[in-house]
């Protein structure tokens, strides 16, 4: 996997892998979000309503 998807560079240990989601109108958003697969780390980028925000708590959603 570490061949496929860059390399975390917060903490070296994990790789960045690209999360997709739907939008308001269930157009596919893809690459929404990049998070970390090293749990301790938690790093993650993603877009909001056009905006680039990073370093946001990841969990799981309820919907």
């Amino acid at each position: 996997m570490k061949d496929r998807f860059p390399v975390c560079r917060k903490c070296n240990e994990g790789v960045l892998i690209p999360l997709s989601d739907y939008g308001r109108d269930g157009a596919p958003i893809k690459f929404k979000a990049w998070v970390c697969t090293n749990p301790p780390c938690g790093f993650n980028i993603r877009i909001d309503n056009g905006e680039i925000s990073y370093g946001r708590s990841v969990s799981q959603s309820t919907k």
